[in-house]
């Protein structure tokens, strides 16, 4: 409970881009890792968020819910792009988890987007429903059944 009022206190009352991506930015980049599975990418992918707020700096009233919807939105439009590229050039694109990544990394990456980044915003960043379901654009029973599912298809995966 500490950890979610300091996170979201500090990140939403930073009083220059500078402190706020000094704070946010580690933080942003996991939460990115965790919706992509891809550590390279996810810090491009906050990099753009962070110049998208520099662009609007003087009219965002929340910078750090505005970063952490960014960051979502980069997320999934990545996976609108990697599913776009997989359907049309199936024997260009590897669909391999690497070797490295650890089993619930690789069942959490073959989630549906939605039922990910629910888990993630859930489980990681420890977020109420209405703030997961403010950041992903739909009301707490769907957050709750994004959850439900998520978690029955994990616990499928996970099986021996």
């Amino acid at each position: 409970m500490e950890r979610r009022g300091r996170f979201a206190e500090a990140s939403d009352s930073s009083s220059s881009l500078e402190d706020l991506y000094a704070e946010m930015r580690g933080p942003m980049i996991r939460l990115a890792y965790l919706l992509t599975g891809n550590g390279a990418v996810a810090e491009d992918l906050v990099q753009d968020s962070f110049t998208r707020l520099y662009e609007r700096w003087s009219d965002v009233q929340r910078p750090g819910a505005y970063l952490r919807t960014s960051v979502l939105n980069a997320c999934r439009g990545y996976h609108r792009r990697r599913f776009r590229e997989r359907s049309h050039f199936t024997d260009l694109v590897p669909d391999e988890v690497s070797t490295e990544t650890p089993a619930v990394l690789d069942a959490l990456a073959r989630l549906p987007y939605r039922q990910r980044a629910a888990l993630v915003l859930r489980f990681y960043e420890d977020r109420p429903e209405r703030d997961i379901a403010d950041a992903l654009g739909c009301r707490p029973a769907t957050v709750r059944s994004l959850v439900h599912r998520g978690l029955m298809t994990l616990r499928k995966a996970m099986e021996p």
